[in-house]
């Protein structure tokens, strides 16, 4: 049995991507400098144009529509839930700037007639949004098989959180957009290997098809997408004057909360937000990789900042009571909670560090005892924003607001986050085994090196 789904009481729902389709060019400016000093400069990139709103545009971009939801109280603070996951074909907040990104390669194709292939690393939720964005796309004719392409490289601890599509099923479509599972040790060894692999065969790919490959996994197409989260908050319910807020998100390199400090930046330059203070930031983390938890409380990505553990033989776990920001109690010291969460020191964090130096905030990383602690509360709280988890929680396939939930509550518990506040969660994911169909073993190709991946993709 599944807590039944369906609108929250008092949720509001709108389409910031549509509601806001004219500012696009003032966001994209806004995000000029994250598109500045890349590595690799001479890559392809498209312009940051967006084919005109019609009809079948509006009906492209439909699935980013975001929900707003009040939640009951804690512990005397205001709850609220900024829900991402309205797609069902992703479940994720990747749905957002997967429809951005195709939307730019499709305008892209329709000025030059150039075909693109989207290339990009993911440990999941990207690939999977960007499939179901490229295939939104060609189901509402926007583009032709041949001009618009997609290829993902997972980590095989990845694979089965993957889904089946038209792009699998279809032989013709399952070859011209390969979903391809690397066998490496480090699951964010996909980042290196699909970056060389583009840098390695861009120009002959162009030169032995007239057509682009296109890295696009780049912090600035998120965070263009991501500013809509703060325009869609100012829009539905603004921040008053004296209310502090606290935005909680769980985190891997923390675009969607650099895309909503952008945002903000946005209303408070044009004078729509009232001159009051910033929302705070709470980061939410696991064990296997707190890094920006480590570098916004230490100053550094060093492990050795993290309390050592000692196993309770009678209890049969490990324990430490030293560092509130760390879990107190733990199966395991390196525990892997979401092979979603792989980035090992994001560059990002610097500057993460510098918006919570400046408007306030924390971190906190979490253990699956403690989200099992939680979890029947948290799933009844959910149950009002329309929002299911699983009875059981070994179904959870993805626990990103599981974990964002329950960084809160500790968070609360432990005073990392201040009374009086409003706590806004980003419900950037959360999806179970049973609701959706696994690729099959047929539907991707192993790959080892980059060799490999030339091959698959047809450039050898």
């Amino acid at each position: 049995m599944t807590i039944a789904t369906g609108p929250g009481t008092g949720a509001i729902s709108r389409n910031p991507v549509l509601d806001h389709y004219h500012r696009l060019p003032d966001i994209v400016s806004a995000c000029a400098q994250e598109r500045a000093g890349r590595p690799d400069p001479e890559a392809f990139r498209p312009d940051f144009d967006f084919p005109p709103l019609d009809a079948r545009m509006r009906e492209f971009l439909a699935p980013a529509a975001l929900s707003w939801c009040p939640l009951p109280d804690l512990d005397g603070r205001r709850m609220r839930l900024l829900d991402l996951t309205g797609n069902p074909g992703t479940r994720t907040t990747k749905t957002l700037a997967s429809l951005l990104i195709v939307a730019r390669a499709v305008a892209h194709v329709r000025r030059t007639g150039v075909p693109v292939v989207l290339v990009t690393p993911t440990s999941a939720n990207k690939g999977t949004a960007l499939r179901d964005a490229v295939l939104r796309a060609l189901d509402l004719g926007l583009a032709e098989p041949h001009q618009l392409r997609v290829v993902t490289v997972c980590p095989a601890v990845c694979r089965d959180k993957l889904r089946r599509s038209r792009l699998a099923t279809d032989p013709e479509l399952r070859a011209l957009n390969p979903v391809l599972v690397h066998t490496g040790q480090q699951a964010e060894d996909v980042k290196p290997l699909t970056r060389a692999f583009v840098h390695a065969h861009a120009a002959e790919w162009a030169r032995r098809t007239g057509g682009r490959l296109w890295f696009s996994l780049d912090l600035a197409n998120y965070m263009v997408a991501d500013t809509t989260r703060a325009l869609f908050e100012h829009d539905v319910d603004p921040i008053p004057p004296g209310e502090v807020r606290v935005h909680a998100h769980a985190v891997s390199s923390a675009f969607g909360l650099l895309g909503y400090h952008t945002g903000r930046e946005i209303l408070e330059a044009t004078g729509e937000a009232a001159g009051g203070p910033r929302p705070e930031s709470f980061l939410v983390q696991h064990l296997h990789i707190p890094d920006m938890v480590l570098s916004q409380r230490f100053g550094s990505f060093d492990r050795r900042n993290a309390p050592a553990y000692e196993w309770d033989e009678r209890a049969e776990l490990y324990r430490q009571d030293r560092e509130p920001c760390f879990p107190y109690v733990t199966d395991t010291p390196n525990e892997i909670l979401d092979p979603t969460f792989y980035t090992h020191r994001p560059g990002t964090s610097e500057r993460m560090n510098e918006i919570i130096g400046k408007f306030g905030g924390g971190g906190i990383v979490v253990s699956r005892r403690e989200c099992l602690e939680h979890y029947e509360a948290i799933a009844r709280d959910l149950s009002e924003a329309g929002i299911p988890l699983p009875d059981d929680p070994r179904r959870l396939a993805e626990w990103s607001l599981l974990m964002a939930m329950t960084g809160v509550r500790e968070g609360v518990r432990r005073g990392l986050i201040g009374p009086d506040r409003t706590i806004v969660v980003h419900a950037s994911g959360t999806y179970a085994h049973g609701e959706y169909e696994p690729l099959r073993e047929g539907d991707y190709q192993w790959v080892h090196d980059e060799a490999d991946v030339a091959a698959a993709v047809g450039v050898a």
